[in-house]
């Protein structure tokens, strides 16, 4: 099982945790981080620096197929996450039939800002990309190489909308496996809490629902470090 959390510079606290509360739950899952600089160092990624990107990883978790040479399932996961069960719960439902898989989101954004102070970007099937089942080997992902992500004349919109895919070529996911804090509020115990707002690394947000999830998911990170 392959996971690829994507990492930004300025949240590596969120990235830890997130990978914690992953590889605290299942010892077999292979996590691997989505380092811009590391991508564009070896040659994967030469994008310029969008200045509309809220992420580092906005189009590099593009490059996961090729990343595993167009073979087996992946998952893809922003690092303002955390998982609260076995993510082995998610690959289980794994279907050949699907390109990708995901949480169909359809919510109009509150605020115009998030996190610390970045824009808010609204487009159709926000937040679809943010957690993706991915069949790496399905003939319809065998386009998403280096050169296609690299490919100024694709942007953003047209990436995170899977418009390379046929609308049937999307599989749904039910909500709780990218339970949107300050959207939804219809679960006590989602499976996967993403942070989309703000978590609580940022001051403004210490206090979230859902905070003493990922508080408690530092402690205990903290503290099997000292074990």
């Amino acid at each position: 099982m392959k996971v690829f959390i994507g990492y930004d510079t300025r949240e590596d606290i969120a990235y830890q945790v997130c990978k914690h509360s992953i590889i605290t739950k299942n010892k077999d899952v292979d996590v691997r981080s989505l380092k811009q600089q590391e991508l564009r160092d070896a040659g994967w990624y030469n994008r310029p620096i969008d200045k509309l990107a809220s992420t580092e990883f906005t189009f590099t978790r593009f490059l996961i197929p090729e990343l595993t040479n167009f073979k087996g399932w992946a998952v893809f996961m922003d690092s303002d996450m955390i998982l609260t069960t076995d993510i082995k719960e998610l690959f289980n439902q794994a279907n050949d039939k699907y390109a990708v898989m995901c949480v169909q989101h359809d919510y109009k954004v509150k605020e115009d800002t998030k996190m610390d102070g970045q824009k808010q970007t609204i487009y159709p099937r926000k937040n679809w990309s943010s957690m993706v089942l991915w069949n790496c080997g399905h003939p319809s992902n065998a386009v998403v190489t280096q050169d296609f992500v690299n490919n100024i004349e694709l942007n953003g919109a047209y990436m995170h909308r899977f418009s390379w895919l046929k609308d049937e070529e999307i599989g749904e996911l039910d909500h709780t496996w990218n339970y949107l804090v300050g959207v939804y509020d219809d679960i006590d115990n989602p499976k996967l809490i993403h942070y989309t707002e703000g978590g609580p690394w940022f001051e403004n947000y210490r206090d979230c629902e859902f905070h003493g999830e990922w508080k408690r998911e530092l402690y205990n990170m903290m503290e099997s470090k000292h074990e």
